[in-house]
């Protein structure tokens, strides 16, 4: 698409909003189309460690069926295991590059799935086959991430120029998506490999933030490998504050992906939306409502992790967008994982989840005692500090609980610990299986999410999606997709879905019934589709083609 055209688009005012439009009604073409580059860590189903994967193993299908030309460009993880049948349909191109970074000249082969109409794309390299999850084992961190994912960002500028799929390239003319860190480089590659060369010169590149507290920061000594031009240094120059320093002599200099990223990008985007209002009144009304959420919460000293003088900087071309669910995979209505089916209509399948799954865990089987359930990584950002220090208190109240996840062993210890004392009322799955996500998010009462920080979240929408009321933490995403019941207004009454306080929503489910039934209707009745989501994105790539390139 030319920027010519792009100009000619927003002169009809259909490209050029305020702030982004989410619409009831989704047409199934968008009226321009893009070539349009994912370039990720991770994809479901081929590897998964979060959201991030969920995003973008379902976003490019969404954006590939309303008429786009899509391309998602991953390593191809060989981890040893049965898992890597996963990438038995992807056939190898015998299209080998050479990058140079580290002291030579790396060999990238690619791996090509056509699937659902997406270019799924594998990058093969060495690096990426050992076992472990695509960042590290059970001994940490691998520590040649920046090697490995150097190699994927430059793999991914080449691929739109070198691979024949379906008979012809990508071309120049691209949209690259780069996700979070470890894609970070393709912005600062566009800018200061091949646009002095004439090369993308049409192509716009857009950030997206999916979690800013890893940001791919390693010594300032590792630039020189990175395959840049010198002179681009400043792009990711970072300096810790002295606090930070391990020692009197360290300077604390050091280089930033995620910097370089927010610093050449064409736009960035949060995975959390941008509330607008209809009608402002003043600036100071305006801009408080147009950055809450986690895309404003990123403009602040406790949310931007060092970034937010930098994102606050280019807050004109920031904007968040609320994740979609895969609507085919969480259903409850024909959810293979799960004892019964049901759906709003009819919703007496929910109570036999519960009376299944009480089963399954050697629980009480109670229909009145409230279950209650977590899923996520043992980790500080996900409250498990929270849950770990109010647990005697709750285990206390007539309630059950249920833990599923892996992650800090100290956690993972304290859950069986915690299973061996309380074992009529609670129970800890190490670890992390398809099935029992989808069998508590369907047989639980309530979803417990305490994140320290959240910047969208899923598990709030698939709770929601299977009538199961989310109590959550107040930031980010789940501030942004979680209303709070206050039976005392209005709008509480019509328009809440959850709660922020557990001891609230264990009262209501015991003492409220049609308070209680009401929160699940109308969660179940949410629409957070990819279709909605991918209509945002397509604002957005719109707005990065009316400019010229940002660097």
């Amino acid at each position: 698409m030319s920027v010519s055209h792009a100009r000619e688009k927003s002169s009809t005012g259909d490209v050029e909003k305020p702030g982004i439009r989410e619409t009831d009604e989704v047409k199934p073409e968008t009226g321009l189309s893009h070539n349009i580059v994912f370039v990720t860590a991770e994809a479901a189903p081929y590897s998964k460690t979060g959201g991030l994967a969920d995003v973008c193993g379902s976003l490019p299908i969404a954006l590939a069926a309303r008429g786009h030309r899509v391309m998602v460009v991953t390593p191809r993880y060989i981890h040893g295991t049965s898992g890597d049948a996963k990438f038995s349909g992807a056939v190898d191109l015998k299209r080998g590059i050479k990058v140079p970074c580290f002291g030579g000249a790396q060999e990238v082969g690619f791996f090509h799935e056509y699937r659902e109409g997406v270019d799924w794309v594998f990058v093969d390299h060495p690096s990426f086959q050992r076992p472990g999850n695509p960042y590290g084992d059970k001994f940490g961190t691998f520590g040649d991430n920046q090697f490995r994912f150097t190699l994927l960002s430059h793999a991914a500028c080449e691929a739109p120029l070198v691979l024949p799929l379906g008979g012809f390239t990508y071309g120049e003319k691209c949209l690259f998506l780069a996700n979070d860190w470890h894609a970070s480089l393709v912005p600062v590659l566009l800018a200061a490999k091949y646009r002095p060369h004439g090369v993308y010169k049409d192509a716009r590149s857009i950030l997206v933030i999916h979690n800013i507290a890893h940001q791919g920061v390693e010594p300032a000594i590792t630039y020189g490998n990175l395959g840049l031009p010198a002179e681009w240094y400043g792009a990711l120059e970072w300096v810790f504050p002295n606090w930070a320093r391990t020692h009197a002599l360290d300077t604390g200099e050091a280089v930033n992906f995620l910097k370089g990223a927010v610093v050449t990008a064409d736009r960035i985007v949060t995975v959390s939306k941008v509330l607008i209002p209809q009608t402002t009144y003043s600036a100071l009304l305006f801009y408080r409502v147009k950055y809450w959420g986690y895309s404003w919460e990123i403009t602040t000293s406790e949310g931007g992790y060092g970034l937010h003088e930098l994102l606050h900087s280019r807050k004109s071309i920031l904007n968040g967008i609320t994740n979609g669910i895969d609507v085919t995979e969480w259903d409850p209505s024909r959810d293979k994982h799960i004892a019964f089916n049901y759906s709003v209509d009819d919703l007496s399948g929910k109570a036999q989840c519960k009376f299944a799954l009480q089963q399954e865990l050697g629980l009480p089987v109670r229909l009145d005692c409230p279950l209650i359930g977590f899923i996520g990584r043992l980790d500080y950002q996900k409250g498990i500090d929270l849950i770990r220090s109010a647990m005697p208190e709750l285990m206390e109240a007539d309630v059950q609980f249920v833990m599923l996840g892996s992650g800090n062993p100290i956690y993972e210890d304290w859950m069986r610990a915690t299973e061996s004392t309380y074992r009529d009322k609670f129970r800890g799955w190490v670890g992390f299986n398809v099935p029992i996500s989808h069998k508590i998010t369907a047989g639980c009462d309530i979803l417990l999410m305490p994140s320290a920080f959240e910047p969208c979240g899923l598990n709030q929408l698939y709770a929601m999606r299977y009538g199961t009321i989310p109590v959550v933490h107040e930031t980010g995403g789940l501030r942004d997709t979680v209303h709070n019941f206050n039976p005392f207004t209005e709008e509480g009454k019509t328009e809440s879905t959850g709660y922020v306080a557990l001891r609230y929503a264990i009262q209501t489910y015991k003492e409220h019934k049609s308070s209680w039934e009401g929160l699940m209707i109308r969660g179940m009745k949410k629409d957070y589709t990819w279709v909605n989501a991918a209509t945002q994105y397509e604002q957005i790539i719109n707005w990065a083609f009316i400019d010229p390139p940002y660097c």
